[in-house]
């Protein structure tokens, strides 16, 4: 287990994986919650029964692909890496596809398979790889940098730290609020810990928080600690194949098309972002380039279509694997680890509600600090280089999306690196993703 993991090679051992799997999965251990009330329309009232999808299953399909698409990344592609169904696609496949649109959640889950099966040919022929690989090492620090500020701003905005403001948009928020204290307390115990090189400081931070929290009855204590009544499937499973087998006709229009691309888009380049980010923080670059890129982005694919099958919206790999290898983490077996702490929530699914965004929000802004780090290693002196990399960094916090910021920078790579009269420096690849993202802005956003 050792040799195949290459302990010896990145300098780990269990402790270090164990921690840093754990710690992973505590920080996006929320999506078990937050996904199924998303994808069910539980907080929009009066709809037509059949709008609402079932929570159980949904629930269960969220747990089980995560749990898919950790196990293949830790064992196939050997990342620090965990997936699960992705926060901001599962709120376009709820309120856009099938509150604006009208289109049913079967349908809806079509369109997620889809695009799973277009990234597993992508995939397989190279081609993404190729893409990852064609970026220049200095935005690749910058997208590492933006997503430290991006996932920094949901720490605040989550502890209640930083709140809506009319007058700013942003502002800062009522510290005497118990959630945002018990936050603001497990941010100062986690700085302590990674001051004091404490291993894990991130991980024992949350638990350290949620424990006072329990004390103070901030967090609610556990209604329970295992349920074995798991909930059926049967509403969702293989529903995404219906209108494939029996309606085909359904699928061929303009609405439908939009749905895939969008999901394709937003999924191809959020992954992209977070695998050169976790990857760069862990130090597994090498030679400016992603090894076993094509692994890590098929096992991403696979997890997308297995979980349009179960019954949720796009599985994708997550910023919060940050967190992990903050911890320690640095081989496939955190990603492992994670997995099967997926698999073994579902029957210990009342203990979730001791995660709450208060216990989890120090860690994002924690590890927001390590990322932006990256910053130091971006050549500042060439100010065609300078404006993409500035540019991706600050969009993805202050247009809430990752894919957003990598979409401007990397349209002003291209202007800036030609008017410097370096075209030739440009990879082919750079001048076709500039096209691209114009489209994309004048048709999809």
């Amino acid at each position: 287990m050792r040799k195949y993991f290459q302990f010896e090679e990145l300098g780990t051992n269990y402790r270090r994986e164990i921690i840093g799997g754990l710690t992973t999965f505590l920080a996006m251990a929320y999506i078990l919650v937050v996904n199924p009330l998303t994808l069910t329309l539980s907080s929009v009232p009066d709809l037509p029964a059949e709008m609402y999808m079932d929570y159980g299953s949904v629930f269960m399909a969220t747990a089980l692909a995560a749990a898919i698409g950790c196990l293949m990344m830790g064992i196939i592609a050997k990342y620090p890496i965990a997936l699960a169904p992705g926060m901001g696609l599962n709120a376009f496949f709820a309120y856009t596809v099938i509150l604006t649109y009208g289109i049913p959640w079967q349908t809806a889950l079509t369109g997620v398979l889809f695009s799973g099966l277009i990234f597993i040919v992508l995939s397989l022929s190279g081609l993404r790889e190729r893409i990852i690989n064609a970026i220049p090492n200095d935005l690749k620090l910058a997208v590492g940098a933006g997503i430290g500020l991006y996932i920094t701003f949901i720490g605040l905005q989550n502890s209640g730290i930083i709140v809506a403001n009319e007058a700013t948009m942003v502002g800062l928020g009522d510290l005497t609020v118990p959630s945002t204290l018990l936050a603001i307390f497990g941010m100062v115990v986690t700085v302590v810990l990674m001051v004091r090189r404490v291993k894990g400081g991130i991980f024992f931070g949350m638990i350290i928080a949620a424990v006072i929290g329990m004390i103070f009855k901030v967090v609610e204590l556990p209604s329970a600690i295992v349920d074995f009544n798991v909930p059926s499937m049967a509403p969702t499973f293989g529903v995404a194949l219906d209108p494939i087998l029996h309606d085909f006709g359904s699928l061929m229009n303009i609405e439908f098309l939009v749905i895939v691309l969008t999901f394709l888009f937003v999924d191809f380049f959020d992954t992209a972002g977070t695998l050169v980010a976790v990857a760069t923080q862990a130090r597994l670059i090498k030679d400016d380039k992603l090894p076993r890129a094509g692994r890590a982005l098929l096992a991403d694919a696979v997890a997308t279509v297995s979980g349009a099958i179960f019954g949720t919206s796009t599985t994708t790999s997550y910023i919060e694997s940050s967190a992990g290898v903050a911890a320690g983490a640095r081989s496939g077996f955190a990603a492992v680890v994670t997995g099967l702490l997926f698999l073994i929530s579902i029957l210990f699914y009342p203990l979730l509600e001791v995660i709450t965004s208060a216990v989890t929000a120090p860690a994002l802004i924690i590890v927001g600090v390590l990322m932006v780090s990256a910053l130091g290693r971006i050549d500042w002196s060439k100010f065609e280089i300078a404006v993409p990399a500035f540019l991706t960094m600050i969009s993805m916090p202050l247009g809430y999306s990752i894919a957003t910021g990598i979409a401007i920078g990397f349209i002003f790579y291209p202007i800036t690196m030609v008017t410097a009269g370096k075209a030739k420096q440009v990879h082919p690849i750079m001048y076709g993703l500039f096209v691209i993202f114009i489209l994309y802005f004048i048709f999809i956003a």
